[in-house]
């Protein structure tokens, strides 16, 4: 992709962008259905109204603070690190967050907004689950009806999730059609939002779809970048050489990356490569894909020969998706964020090696960002990297150890 001079301040950028039709530069706005249309603008202007009010900064912190259990912490891999080379991997340990990942971050966040609103219902689709149990987990907090749309794939793949949801009183509904995926799961979920959007609210699970969801999951996820840099330099007493983060929509990523846009710190954004180059064989969409719309925005996603969304492909349920993120293109075009990819095999390679030289499981999202900073590290071009280790694996056991066992150094 060509770099374009869009002439960015990034120490105003939180500011500038999106713009007032939700646009970063070319990519995002809002493409919905004349009904639709109203309560987007509702939501909009209800955000707009509480994203500056101390009383909802103030009862947010606390949240975070008291239920999530914030700040996660930022850990030094010193086994690994010592095993692969010179170069010192660091993590941003959101598999510390309640629920197990970063998505509680602007679910709970969602949550808060809809209670401002008057709504009953949360409404969400999920791929690897996590976005499905952290909006369960608000719904519940709250005392909200909740209904999370699912691939049939994803189910299977995913079950102990599917549990979690049930348990916290969700109600997950099967998407049976196409792929049976993620694409398929926001699909039904917005026509199930169509349904009920005067007494419900769509909270999407990633920094995706129509403004102002992108805005509003990169604010609520930046929490994750600023506790990053702050902890890192206390730490240190300086800023990483790079920060890694794994890209599908891109929730986890547009949130790390925010605190680091301004600083003196390279940015890699990983896509999933999984079985290789072929169309349906990977969902690296900023790195084959090109212009177009889909699910309400603009952005860089992967066609089919008819101009359609491509059928894509991943090991982790929570990156297989068309599309990326209106912000990550936007990074991408102005050159700030580098994205590259990264196959099944490499993640898995990653996985495996954090649970035997850490004792960490990680989600397999995540362990495409871990396997990132790896295949740096024995390239050796920086002396400390910082990834940001959005999830936890015990979604992905099962379905792992089915499919590579316990790994080639199990005893």
């Amino acid at each position: 992709m060509v770099k374009k001079d869009y002439g960015i301040d990034f120490g105003t950028y939180a500011k500038d962008y999106p713009d007032e039709d939700g646009r970063f530069g070319p990519y995002g706005g809002a493409y919905l259905p004349e009904e639709l249309i109203p309560a987007f603008r509702e939501i909009d202007r209800a955000y707009k109204t509480i994203c500056h009010s101390a009383q909802f900064i103030s009862e947010l912190r606390r949240i975070r603070k008291e239920f999530q259990g914030r700040p996660t912490p930022v850990y030094h891999c010193q086994r690994l690190s010592g095993l692969l080379g010179t170069t010192q991997i660091y993590l941003k340990r959101e598999d510390l967050n309640h629920t197990g990942a970063h998505k509680l971050n602007h679910c709970m966040g969602e949550g808060l907004l809809a209670k401002f609103m008057g709504k009953k219902k949360l409404i969400a689709e999920t791929g690897a689950g996590q976005h499905g149990v952290a909006l369960a987990t608000a719904a519940a907090y709250f005392g909200l009806e909740c209904d999370v749309y699912m691939g049939e794939v994803d189910i299977a793949k995913q079950a102990p999730n599917v549990s979690r949801m049930k348990l916290l009183g969700a109600r997950v509904i099967p998407v049976s059609h196409g792929l049976k995926t993620l694409k398929e799961a926001v699909d039904a979920a917005f026509e199930g939002y169509m349904r009920e959007y005067r007494d419900a609210i769509y909270c999407i699970g990633s920094a995706v779809g129509p403004h102002p969801f992108p805005l509003i999951v990169r604010d609520f996820q930046s929490v994750v970048g600023f506790e990053a840099r702050d902890q890192f330099v206390e730490m240190t007493g300086i800023l990483p050489d790079a920060v890694v983060a794994a890209v599908g929509g891109g929730s986890n990523a547009a949130g790390f990356f925010h605190g680091f846009l301004d600083e003196p710190v390279d940015i890699y954004g990983v896509e999933p490569l999984g079985r290789g180059a072929a169309r349906g064989d990977h969902a690296a969409s900023i790195s084959f894909g090109e212009r177009g719309v889909m699910h309400g925005f603009e952005s860089i996603m992967l066609k089919d020969d008819d101009g359609e969304p491509a059928p894509v492909y991943s090991v982790a349920s929570g990156l297989d998706y068309p599309a990326v993120g209106p912000e990550h293109a936007f990074l991408s075009d102005a050159g700030r964020v580098v994205y590259d990819t990264v196959s099944d095999e490499e993640a898995m390679e990653a996985f495996f090696k954090l649970c035997r030289y850490e004792g960490i499981i990680p989600a397999v999202e995540s362990a495409h960002a871990l396997a990132y900073a790896m295949r740096m590290s024995r390239e050796n071009r920086v002396d400390s990297v910082l990834v940001n280790l959005s999830g936890r694996g015990d979604k992905d056991m099962d379905f792992i150890i089915e499919k590579y066992g316990y790994g080639e150094e199990a005893k």
